[in-house]
């Protein structure tokens, strides 16, 4: 399945926009939406934070405001964030929800949403061409405090062919 549009969460945009990497995408996905309350959670950091001071300033996201959380994603207690990604998700058709937290990525798989984490799209950058080699961005992850054991590490460049 191609994905063109997702529906991503707080940390994924923190640390994308934390390791100069943001701008991958708009390259990758047609459609970026952005729920309020992430929105909201990520612009609160103040002018110290390379995401907060950012995101209010391109063009390539939509900010859509949720009602309010599905009862099937409430009934998981996560954050208001994740809730609110995997929420509109549900209710989405064709789109996947970029999310890193575990608990929320298992959520999204036992409802039959696409997840994806912060790693994945750097893996998808390499299968589209747009990057030559994952280990760079992988490693700009982690030095923008994205934890990935050496595991998730070693099987992200297995999934690029590396």
């Amino acid at each position: 399945m191609s994905i063109n549009r997702i529906i991503i969460n707080s940390s994924p945009l923190i640390v994308l926009f934390k390791s100069k990497q943001a701008e991958l995408l708009p390259q990758l996905f047609k459609e970026i939406i952005v729920p309020e309350g992430v929105f909201t959670e990520v612009t609160s950091a103040g002018e110290d934070d390379a995401a907060s001071r950012q995101l209010p300033s391109v063009s390539w996201i939509q900010i859509v405001k949720i009602p309010a959380v599905s009862p099937e994603i409430a009934a998981w207690d996560l954050g208001l964030g994740e809730s609110q990604v995997l929420s509109l998700a549900l209710t989405t058709s064709d789109c996947a929800a970029v999310v890193d937290d575990r608990a929320a990525r298992r959520c999204g798989q036992s409802l039959g949403i696409t997840t994806i984490g912060t790693g994945g799209l750097i893996v998808l950058a390499k299968r589209r061409g747009i990057i030559l080699s994952v280990s760079p961005g992988i490693q700009a992850l982690r030095d923008a405090g994205l934890w990935l054991s050496d595991t998730v590490v070693n099987l992200l460049k297995q999934q690029a062919g590396e």
